[in-house]
């Protein structure tokens, strides 16, 4: 290949986000398109290659386990430097169905923890909630500030052949990846500079500020500039690298368990070389049950004992609060629409995925009667493992879930094998299309405010649908373009 020549770059049959099926750029990827044409090959692959230098040179890595050695692995970051455009004119829709959705996800957090009108009314079955992984009991009672319990969250979603943008899944826990959203930005920027002579994508570094100002809105006390700290389960948690970039893009220290107490008076303390320093807010990258020994698993060493108890007493901020992953489980997904509509009193602007509830007799025999051509995934795992894309299955692999499926109904749900939209990706010199998604993140206290675009994340395996950086993915720059250059 020396020039690419959009006439033959094949689309398949799924929806491409720069090239429709006739080969012609869509209007608001008209100059990326053109730029990218006039390049030959060779030139290409020195910008792809210097992409990659760039990420290696600022230490832009993630983590995996070994399954074999269980050892942990530093990985550098994998990315495409063909950027995902698109208009800020649907964008501006995603976005209010994304606000939508978290603010109806929030209240229903906490009516769970309240008196669960969701479910006297009938629209969640209690049985849901009685057999959920993620209702934590000692959170009931609970009132965190501005009714917010999912003040950070990602929701992934997907296009399919048609062009509809559906809402994949939502990740209120400690969702992840916002670090790197950023650094593709400035790794964009050092590799395809004449490219912003073109285009003015709006703007994502001002995440940090909107995050210490979400954060900052939650203190307990009335300071300019209250005492906030992130939380890590330290270097070997695969998120690490993302846990350092946010404490000091923010100002904030980064500590472990072992750097904070709880003292007699309910408050928490940091050990600095001053002298004990009281926090006012934790944004914790630790997972519920390891957040304090004295609450939840009495042997763990990443968490504070004490700590649940100093944020029931409206001592310190915990964010994501304790509790919040009650919505993250897939099962209770699949009735956000429903959600959305009692609380809102609003259609969803953003439609989910059709699912189908395993733990319903007839989903049940449907799913169990058609496993090759459904993507059965487990409710609360995450990161793309423990499921099933039928269509890449061998027979084994499909008798073996469908044991699971029967022995744990309530565990699973399933869906379509969608056809995920696809952007074009530099492969050993050519451009191939690739399958992507795309995690934006909302900020939610006083105000909501969702990221300029997010993560896009891309499948970098011919034919792969999992785009997760742990099973062989990787990501993309993501541009929302101003309506002058739509």
């Amino acid at each position: 290949m020396k020039h690419i020549d959009w006439k033959t770059y094949d689309t398949g049959k799924v929806w491409d986000e720069l090239v429709d099926p006739q080969g012609r750029p869509r209007p608001h990827g008209e100059q990326l398109a053109k730029l990218l044409a006039g390049m030959d090959a060779d030139d290409l692959a020195s910008r792809q290659a210097a992409a990659d230098l760039a990420i290696k040179e600022m230490g832009i890595t993630f983590t995996v386990y070994s399954d074999e050695t269980q050892d942990a692995i530093d990985r550098t970051w994998p990315f495409d430097i063909v950027p995902r455009i698109i208009a800020k004119a649907e964008w501006d829709r995603i976005e209010e169905g994304l606000k939508q959705r978290v603010m109806a996800l929030n209240r229903f957090i906490d009516d769970l923890y309240h008196d669960q009108d969701v479910i006297r009314a009938g629209i969640i079955p209690k049985e849901i909630l009685a057999s959920s992984s993620n209702f934590r009991p000692q959170c009931v009672g609970m009132s965190p500030r501005f009714g917010v319990w999912a003040h950070i969250c990602g929701s992934d979603l997907v296009r399919d052949r048609d062009g509809t943008v559906y809402v994949l899944e939502d990740n209120l826990r400690v969702p992840s990846g916002v670090s790197y959203m950023l650094e593709n930005r400035l790794v964009t920027k050092r590799v395809f500079p004449e490219l912003f002579e073109d285009y003015a994508p709006l703007p994502v570094d001002d995440y940090p500020s909107q995050l210490y100002d979400t954060l900052a809105a939650l203190s307990p006390r009335d300071l300019e500039y209250p005492e906030m700290v992130v939380l890590t389960p330290g270097i070997y948690n695969s998120a690490y690298f993302e846990h350092s970039y946010l404490a000091q893009q923010m100002g904030c220290e980064l500590v472990e368990g072992r750097d904070l107490y709880v003292d007699s008076d309910d408050c928490v303390y940091m050990r600095t070389v001053g002298g004990p320093a009281r926090v006012d807010v934790i944004y914790r990258r630790v997972d519920d049950l390891f957040l304090d020994s004295e609450a939840f698993h009495s042997d763990s060493m990443l968490g504070v004992p004490g700590l649940m108890r100093a944020w029931k007493a409206g001592k310190v901020a915990l964010a994501n609060a304790p509790g919040a992953g009650v919505a993250d489980d897939k099962v209770v997904y699949s009735y956000v629409p429903d959600i959305i509509e009692f609380y809102l009193g609003e259609k969803p602007i953003l439609p989910n995925v059709p699912t189908w509830r395993c733990m319903e007799p007839e989903a049940l025999a449907d799913t169990l009667a058609n496993l090759e051509n459904r993507v059965v995934k487990p409710a609360n795992e995450s990161g793309g493992y423990g499921m099933l894309v039928g269509s890449a299955s061998t027979k084994a692999e499909r008798e073996e879930f469908a044991r699971r499926l029967k022995a744990d109904p309530r565990n699973y749900i399933a869906q379509p094998v969608l056809g995920l939209s696809t952007v074009p990706t530099i492969v050993e010199k050519q451009m191939e299309p690739r399958h992507v998604d795309l995690r934006p993140f909302i900020l939610s206290a006083e105000q909501q405010q969702v990221t300029m675009g997010g993560l896009t994340r891309v499948a970098l395996r011919k034919g792969s649908l999992v785009v997760n950086s742990s099973q062989g993915g990787g990501s993309k720059d993501t541009w929302i373009v101003p309506v002058d250059k739509e």
